[in-house]
């Protein structure tokens, strides 16, 4: 039973004492879940620990949903979350991987570092909240997806700007 306090800690000390091979699940499930600076809500997933003569070899699947701004029109919206990871915790610096994890020695292992670390690579870079936003008005700052604030864009001086009709 995980703690309420550190909920991705899980005690794997009995798995080491195991033949190699097994493995175990381990699921987790919360309404809403911080993870340092990072909430997540409907965050569902299991890790499964298995033995190998190197370490402990942990596979995961989860998904969570988390609130995003639009990068168009500045509005917050939910975005939904799919990540897995497979990491070795070694049972010692030889069978040590490029990620450095190492069993501690009281057998207990967090996985919230790990769990936040590959959310965030799932967040896009510049998230939107539908393919066809509209974004703001450039000259007032309407959110152009609620209404329309008849501004339109000045026509160019460029040079080029005749080859724009061309891509229509």
């Amino acid at each position: 039973m995980p703690s309420p306090k550190k909920p991705f800690r899980i005690n794997v000390g009995f798995i080491i004492h195991e033949e190699i091979g097994n493995s175990y699940d381990f699921p987790f499930e919360f309404a809403k879940i911080t993870l340092d600076d990072l909430e997540l809500r409907n965050f569902e997933g299991i890790a499964n620990v298995g033995k190998t003569p190197q370490g402990l070899f942990v596979q995961s699947d989860f998904s969570a949903n988390t609130t995003l701004d639009c990068v168009r029109c500045l509005t917050s919206f939910e975005h939904e979350l799919d990540w897995s990871f497979t990491e070795l915790y070694a049972f010692d610096k030889r069978s040590e991987t490029d990620s450095g994890l190492i069993l501690p020695e009281d057998a207990h292992i967090e996985l919230a570092p790990l769990l936040r670390e590959y959310a965030l690579l799932e967040i896009p870079i510049s998230p939107v909240c539908k393919p066809d936003c509209k974004g703001l008005c450039p000259e007032c700052g309407q959110n152009l997806n609620e209404k329309d604030c008849g501004h339109r864009p000045e026509e160019s001086d460029s040079p080029f700007a005749k080859l724009k009709d061309l891509l229509s």
